[in-house]
């Protein structure tokens, strides 16, 4: 029998949408949560035929059945003609919570998902954090293949990776039309896996293609839209010059590692680096999305070139965190944290490295990564 890990995500009490990109184990989940509910699945054709050629069966089966109070929808973006139907039952306040998931956001933000704002809660399932899997955590494992459930529980852990990506490829990007040429937009990924854990160069990654620029600005908004990257601001609480332009990551360091090509001119080290930080941004999204979203991931740097990979920043805590893919720390690793202490002196730093000591260095807490990710956990603040 299959070991269902539970998640730490808490779910609303009233209706929500949950979004998460494919693979995340939002249908696993729902079907553990709310084993009772009305379960409409717009990925099995026969549904989706049905309900895009008349939405209002929504009702019919909701009053059908008048002990279920919970409605579940999967993958609602499919057909977003469903959600006047659902914004009719929820004015009639008849006590029904719907809940509805989504691997992209594209076709809502274009056909109305802000018909229910106020209404329906937006919440995220990201990959697996440390703290869930607990003593099936293992830094090396993650950094390889991610922390899809999906993924990790596959013995081929790089064919299902290939897969996945194929998977979005045909279905969310081909079969949607959302690009013109399938070809140029496979480019745009393997061309954008370099810049991940970076400032987003639009300009070079265009000429990388052989694409006009703003073909790469509707690309990189699509694979946001699609879930399947995210972009940092910069932390611009300004005491000095700083850079403007965002950074970009895939939001899975497999996904990130099936990506990005790998050859006698790649160094190992620096695609592990990439993957570790990765790592952390992903834990620091998901840590902050299960608080309800109190705080905000940032990442600095100043005109001087100074740069801290991770400023979370809001009305629960003030971190900088710099990532170092190294066993032992020298002092120029810890020269960042010490200039933006300088100018932050109420932010708590933290130096991450692959050693195994916990240090304190002139103020700056100096700890394993691996043993960060698993006390990162949504139950509280403290590491």
């Amino acid at each position: 029998m299959e070991t269902i890990i539970p998640r730490i995500f808490t779910p609303p009490k009233n209706s929500f949408f949950l979004f998460g990109p494919r693979g995340t184990g939002k249908t696993t989940w729902l079907r553990q949560i709310f084993p009772g509910a009305i379960r409409i699945d717009l990925l099995e054709p026969e549904t989706f035929r049905s309900y895009s050629a008349y939405p209002e069966r929504l009702k019919e089966v909701i009053f059908a059945h008048p002990e279920k109070k919970t409605v579940v929808v999967d993958e609602i973006q499919k057909t977003p003609e469903l959600l006047s139907v659902i914004h009719a039952l929820i004015e009639k306040k008849l006590g029904l919570q719907f809940i509805l998931t989504g691997s992209s956001s594209r076709k809502l933000k274009r056909t109305g998902a802000d018909l229910l704002a106020g209404r329906v809660i937006k919440k995220e399932l990201y990959p697996f954090m440390a703290v869930e899997l607990g003593q099936r955590f293992n830094l090396n494992n993650a950094l390889k293949r991610g922390l899809l459930p999906l993924v990790i529980s596959s013995s081929e852990f790089g064919d299902v990776l290939k897969t996945y990506v194929a998977l979005y490829m045909r279905e969310e990007v081909q079969m949607e039309g959302l690009v013109r040429n399938i070809g140029n937009f496979s480019r745009f990924l393997e061309a954008a896996s370099f810049s991940h854990g970076s400032v987003l160069n639009i300009s070079n990654v265009a000429r990388e293609c052989a694409v006009e620029r703003k073909v790469v600005e509707g690309y990189v908004t699509i694979i946001e839209d699609l879930l399947l990257a995210f972009r940092l601001p910069v932390f611009t609480r300004h005491k000095r010059a700083v850079v403007s332009h965002p950074k970009l990551y895939f939001f899975d360091a497999g996904v990130f590692r099936s990506l990005r090509p790998s050859g006698p001119l790649d160094k190992p080290e620096e695609i592990d680096g990439c993957a570790l930080e990765g790592l952390v941004a992903q834990h620091l999204m998901a840590w902050n999305s299960y608080r309800g979203d109190k705080n905000k991931v940032y990442f600095w740097r100043t005109a001087a070139g100074s740069e801290i990979d991770f400023v979370v920043y809001g009305s629960e805590v003030f971190w900088a965190i710099e990532v170092k893919n190294t066993a032992r720390i020298r002092p120029e690793d810890l020269r960042s944290l010490n200039s933006f202490r300088s100018d932050y002196p109420e932010s708590a730093a933290y130096f991450l490295y692959r050693g195994k000591e916990r240090l304190v260095k002139n103020g700056i807490l100096c700890m394993p990564c691996e043993e960060f990710l698993q006390k990162l956990t949504p139950e509280k603040t403290e590491i």
